[in-house]
This record gives C-alpha cells, structure tokens and sequence, in this order.
C-alpha cells in the first residue's frame, strides 16, 4: 500500500476537481483499456500534513488504510492507493458527495440512504468494534446507482483506542455541530457503550437531512424524527437509543427498504428465502413509482448475483429487460418500466454488463435482446454492442454463436446490412412475387420492344422510334433468304453508306467471285434470332433478326406494294408470261470458278490423262497474278 507498485496503468484524471475538503481534493477519473474498471473517484492529497494525529498517517493515507480494512456493501469500496511526488492518492468506486445531491431526493430516498448509513455504522461497532467518529453529511457519498456509501474515515479507531485524548485531538477538525459537548467526560465512564460518539453525530444527520414536512406516505416517519430529537437532548447517554434499535423502527421496515436490503444481503441469504423473495418480487414492486425503482433498484436488480439465479431469470429479469410498450399500462405481465424511464436508467447498466465475458450473462442478455434493443441510440448500438456481438461469434461455444448469429438478424434491420456485415455484396434474390395481370403485360410489353431496338452495329440500327407502329417495325426486319449453298450472307466493303434506292441484289456467282478476290474485305456475320411468340400472332413461325443486314432493308424498301407476306415465297410469285414454263430454280444453281487454272501435261496420251492412279499427277503451268506471287516453286 501506499508505493507506486500499485498505481494504475493509463488512468486519466481530471484536472478539475469535484469537491475540495482540509486534507484532500476529489477528482473524476477513468481506466480506458481495462474491461472491469471505468469510472473511478481519485482522492489526492499531500503526503506532509501537520498536526497531533498526523505523525504517522497522513489524514488520506489513513482513510485509505481504514476503507482497505472494512468492507461491507454500505461502505464506499476501496481500489488502490499509491504516492507520486508530493502527493497520495486514493482511488475508489464513482461516487458524489451526497451534500451535491440531496436536496434533490424524496424523503423515500432519505429513508433508504439513512438505513444504508445506519448499516454501516452497526457493522463498525457490532463486528469491527470501531467508531467512525465523523459521521456527517460530507462523510456519506452517493453512487452511480443512487446507494448511499459511507466515507470519511480519517478518524475512525478502534473501541481500544477511543480515548478522552484521541477525541480532543480529533476535535478542531471533525463536524462541530455533531460533536457531544459531553462527550469527553462520557468517555471515561465506565462500561459506557462507546458507539455514542456515533449515534450523537447519526441523530444531527436526521435532523439535517429531514427538515421539511414531507407529503409522501411513509409509516412512522414523524414518529422516527421525533425519537431522534430526543435522543440529542438526553445528556445521560445510556438512556438514547442504540442505532440497533433504530434498525427495527417501523421507519426502516416497510416494503420498499425491505426489498432494498434483501437485494443487498442477497449473497447472505439462503436459497429458500431467494425463491420466496424472487416469486414475489415484481407484484411488490408494482406498488411504488417507476423511477424511484429504476432510480434506487436497477442495480441492484441487475446485478451478477440476480442475473445468475434461476429463478429471478424466470420471474423478474423478463419485466426489468424489457419496456412497456404503447397501450400497456399496469397489465400484470407487462414490464416495470416505460421507455422513457428505461432508456435513462437501465440501458447504462445493460452497457455495462455487455462488456462483460461470461457465457451464462452473454447468453441472458442475448435471450432478452429483441426485447431492449429498440432503447439503445444507434451510436450505441453501433460503438458498443456490434462489437461485442461480433465477438460472440468467433467464440468456441456453438450456444453462444448461435444466440449471437440470431442478435445480429435483428440489428441488421436497425443498423443496415452495411454496417452489421460490411465487404462487398451484390443482389442475389429478385422479387418473384405474383402481380396483377395489367402490371405482368406491361411488363411483357416493354422487353418485346426493347428486344426490338435491340441493334449490334449502329451503321445497321433501323430507324425506330416508339411512335412507329409495330407493323412497320417487323416489316423493316424481316430476314433474308438464305444462300442454297447454306453459306451465310455476308457484307463487304463495297456495299456500305450507300444509297438504298440505288442498290441492287448482285448474282450470287458475282458474289462468290468477289469474295475470292479480295483478301482485305471486311465482313459482318448477320445474327438471327426467334421472336416473341406473343408478338408473332400473325406471322407464324416467322425470325426477325435483331441485325438486319442491308441488303434485306433495300430490297424491302423496293417492294413498296406488297399486300401480303406470302408475296415474299418464291413458289406463289407470279410469273410475267403465265403461259411460259419457268424452272424457278434456274437462277439459284451455283455456278463455282476457280481462280486458278491447271492444265494437263499435253504429252501424255488419253489413257494415261484418264488412268485413275494418276488423276492427281497434275502439273502447274500458270499462276493467277493476285495468288501466292512469282515464287520459284521449283
């Protein structure tokens, strides 16, 4: 105690302190990188102090020896201590002082704050047998959680060590006005009951703190303020009350103050009494206002020793969880708390205990997670419980990444898919949902027309604009006919941006000449494919090619008064001498040149020329100019 060897690691304190006293100023400070501290009260205070109780200790030092001594639940919980420089410092659980804050509370929360320090003081003299002998207002600070903790322990003593010179020393620096004026003469008496040195100060702290007339409805409450009124007059100590007989005082045993203490002793109680006490705790609850329970009891009710019992989990987490939502008001199974009461008091804690790595709490918290997620902002949601979530499921116990998979289903309809899942993703799944039958022709309408603008080369892209009816559009589209050679037609240099009044179809002898004859032509594969039968109702079985080629288009355009598509077929065109018998084939016979001339050697005789092994024995006498060159093929 009292070295730099307990010093904590990365603390940050304020530099503007909370509350100055005579041998100490208070500070806010916090523990960045550590999962079980985050909010601590700093005491800091010289190491050199003059005075008679000061040769040893310093007044700090010695309240920080006192609070590592007695612990109890209504004592304010010691941290660590360490000296630095000039200066030592004590750190303990966040707290306030209560002279900040408690002209603000309800004379229930008096109450409960009185019966916490009156705790406190029958643990010191019953089982430590020590006096506090400062018990005052700047003596008690108040938590996080609206408990009230007892400090100040500067002068605190053994029962073996209180003394006539003990308490003259002490005098000049202990609250005035909750010092006996007897007590040093009290003190040498024999057999005297030592705590009256405390009970005196306790008495004065009453008479403080519950000066106005109160209109709430707590039982005994004048009765207790007039007891303790006569308690400061007596001058014979042995006729004031003890502070155990003020323990059982109807002021500090009605229902509420009974649920406070239970919860408190809770580790002390046995299992019969927690089943009794759990059963029926909610209904007890219902009794008295939403805040002053989330205000005094969230803590309490949330705390590991409540989380971790069977049948608080059963009976009383599924109402403290949760919040009420709109049109439920006082339903028997409805939650304690309304939003509003819930967002400020128990969504801090349940940040608190998210951050906590235990399986069974993780898992309770997850259990009840769609229930209170809604309270959370989604900065919170976002900073705090997406992290922890994600976690869970990298975690080896398959009931936790299962509980956590689930969590995230839900977080992901609050906080987007983006942010929960994140990488890069694409849409997978379209809506296959039936629509009404306008919607689903309309729909059937707009990809027919699309397939018909639909154009590979914009050279070839018809003239098509919505406004043309759909007649012309097929018209303007309609195919060739196929080579009867089963070659596909294709387009060449010679036959682009020209005028389509002005072209015609060439033979298709001189077409396959021209295509052996050029090397450097380009050409373009015209594609075909089948149409809509929808959209072909009157024209059966018929392809409309998506690129049409030019050829199609100018002859098309030459035909200007065709009246029907069968005029089209080659077998029902009508000839112009009826009376002459025409082979309407005649004209698609293909007639096949060869660009290269071979002659047959002239000495050879008629039968050698028609010998069958040797048909191939031909000799080359002459080269087309445009073919491989002049090369000496010798």
């Amino acid at each position: 105690m009292g070295n730099d060897q307990s010093h904590l690691a990365g603390i940050d304190i304020e530099d503007k302190a909370v509350e100055v006293a005579d041998f100490w100023s208070q500070h806010s400070a916090s523990v960045p990188n550590s999962e079980q501290l985050s909010n601590l009260t700093i005491f800091i205070g010289e190491l050199f102090v003059s005075g008679p109780l000061w040769t040893i200790h310093t007044p700090l030092e010695k309240c920080s020896k006192n609070l590592m001594i007695y612990r109890h639940p209504c004592i304010i919980k010691y941290i660590s201590s360490w000296s630095k420089s000039s200066k030592f410092y004590l750190a303990v659980e966040h707290v306030r002082p209560l002279s900040h804050v408690f002209s603000t509370l309800s004379t229930l929360q008096l109450c409960i704050g009185l019966y916490s320090v009156l705790k406190a003081l029958c643990f010191l003299h019953e089982k430590a047998k020590a006096s506090h002998n400062n018990v005052c207002l700047a003596s008690v600070y108040i938590t996080d959680d609206g408990n009230w903790k007892l400090g100040g322990m500067e002068f605190s003593c053994k029962y073996h060590e209180l003394s006539k010179e003990h308490l003259s020393k002490s005098k000049a620096n202990r609250y005035a006005a909750a010092v006996d004026v007897n007590e040093e003469e009290n003190i040498q008496k024999p057999g005297v009951l030592k705590e009256f040195v405390d009970a005196y100060a306790f008495f004065v702290l009453v008479g403080e703190l519950l000066k106005s007339d109160s209109t709430e409805d707590i039982p005994a409450l004048e009765d207790f303020k007039t007891l303790c009124k006569n308690g400061l007059k007596n001058i014979n100590i042995d006729d004031r009350p003890t502070l155990s007989h003020l323990l059982k005082h109807p002021f500090f045993n009605h229902d509420f103050i009974t649920i406070h203490s239970f919860l408190i002793e809770l580790p002390l109680k046995s299992d019969e009494e927690k089943v009794v006490f759990f059963s029926s705790l909610t209904s007890s609850l219902r009794k008295f206002d939403e805040n002053l329970i989330a205000n005094q009891l969230s803590g309490l009710l949330l705390s590991r020793m409540v989380l971790l019992n069977p049948v608080a989990q059963a009976e009383v987490l599924p109402k403290i969880l949760s919040f009420k939502q709109d049109g439920e008001h006082g339903e028997v199974d409805s939650a304690l708390f309304s939003e509003k009461t819930f967002k400020e008091h128990v969504i801090p804690r349940i940040l608190d205990i998210f951050c906590v790595r235990d399986t069974e709490i993780r898992l309770l918290l997850l259990k009840h997670f769609e229930h209170y997620i809604h309270g959370f902002s989604e900065e919170e949601l976002q900073s705090y419980i997406l992290p922890e979530l994600l976690v869970g499921i990298k975690d080896t116990n398959d009931t936790i990444v299962s509980c956590t998979l689930q969590a995230l289903s839900v977080l992901v309809l609050i906080l987007g898919a983006n942010t929960v899942i994140g990488g890069k993703r694409a849409r997978f799944f379209t809506d296959g949902r039936p629509t009404s039958q306008a919607a689903r022709k309309s729909r059937q309408h707009s990809k027919r027309y699309s397939k018909v603008m639909e154009v590979e080369n914009p050279i070839m892209e018809p003239d098509i604009t919505p406004s043309t009816p759909i007649n012309q559009v097929l018209i303007s589209n309609l195919p060739e006919r196929q080579r009867p050679d089963g070659q596909e037609v294709t387009l060449t240099d010679d036959v682009v941006q020209t005028n389509e009044d002005e072209v015609e179809w060439e033979d298709w002898e001189e077409n396959n000449d021209h295509q052996h004859g050029e090397n450097n032509v380009s050409s373009k594969t015209v594609e075909t494919e089948h149409f809509d039968d929808a959209l072909a109702i009157s024209l059966d079985n018929l392809q409309i090619s998506s690129s049409i080629s030019i050829y199609s288009r100018v002859e098309l355009n030459k035909k200007k008064d065709i009246q029907d598509i069968s005029e089209l077929d080659i077998k029902t065109q009508k000839s112009k001498e009826p009376n002459d018998d025409i082979d309407f084939f005649e004209d698609m016979e293909p007639e096949i040149k060869s660009s290269t001339k071979f002659l047959v050697d002239p000495g050879r005789t008629e039968e050698q020329t028609n010998d069958n092994t040797n048909k191939l024995n031909l000799v080359v006498t002459e080269f087309e100019e445009d073919g491989w060159g002049e090369e000496d093929w010798e």
